[in-house]
């Protein structure tokens, strides 16, 4: 190869990587940004779950970032006090603070989370469905003292852990059973389809959060939205 060829393929090949190191250089600054946004928006939404939680949080021995995470999803992405909040007629808000009458909305916090919403008779005379309480009782766990990996498959599955109302027997409806062809195991509007693509990570974040609210107690013993606080 003469020095001219050489020169010239030489002069290539420092182009060439050039050009790469160029492109190196530019698509960096990119995929840090990215990552950055990343952050920025959960730091973002855990900052907004935490401002906007409608009741004290005890944050004691929890996880802040998962406890904020988990009010973001369940206040402003899936309202579920929606349902399970809403217990006797009127009492999801406080009085002269219902939105649904053009009023400034004030969540009322002595039925937050408390279950109550009563969605019917899953067949005439059979038992009603109605949503549960989900706040921590006694011992700290929420859901009605069900531990995480059983709120997971809850979540998952719609399974019912507490067997609140067993199948009818064959020929015999009642208001405490559920008849064929539905499942008695089931909790029958869950998994709630809002919530079917939450990953796990989002789980453990709504877990976190309703574990760190108050206890309520509910109407007494042996309703089911009875909750032992203390």
């Amino acid at each position: 190869m003469t020095s001219r060829r050489f020169a010239k393929a030489a002069a290539g090949v420092a182009a060439f990587a050039a050009i790469i190191f160029a492109g190196m250089l530019s698509s960096t600054p990119r995929v840090k940004a990215t990552g950055d946004d990343d952050e920025n928006r959960n730091d973002s939404r855990v900052q907004r779950g935490l401002e906007i939680a409608p009741v004290p949080l005890n944050l004691e021995g929890k996880n802040r970032a998962l406890v904020g995470l988990g009010s973001y999803i369940v206040n402003a992405h899936v309202p579920c006090n929606e349902c399970h909040g809403a217990g006797p007629a009127l009492t999801q808000f406080l009085p002269g603070q219902n939105p649904y009458f053009g009023q400034p909305a004030v969540i009322n916090p002595a039925t937050y989370f408390g279950g109550g919403r009563d969605f019917g008779a899953i067949a005439p005379g059979a038992a009603h469905i109605i949503s549960r309480n989900l706040t921590p009782d006694k011992t700290g766990l929420p859901v009605g003292g069900h531990t995480f990996a059983e709120f997971v498959q809850i979540m998952r599955t719609g399974v019912d852990l507490d067997n609140l109302h067993p199948a009818c027997p064959p020929g015999v409806v009642n208001s405490t059973c559920v008849p064929a062809p539905f499942r008695a195991d089931l909790l029958q509007t869950m998994p709630w389809p809002g919530l079917s693509h939450l990953t796990d990570h989002d789980l453990r974040a709504i877990y976190e959060y309703l574990s760190a609210i108050p206890c309520v107690a509910g109407p007494p013993a042996p309703s089911v939205l009875h909750n032992d606080c203390f």
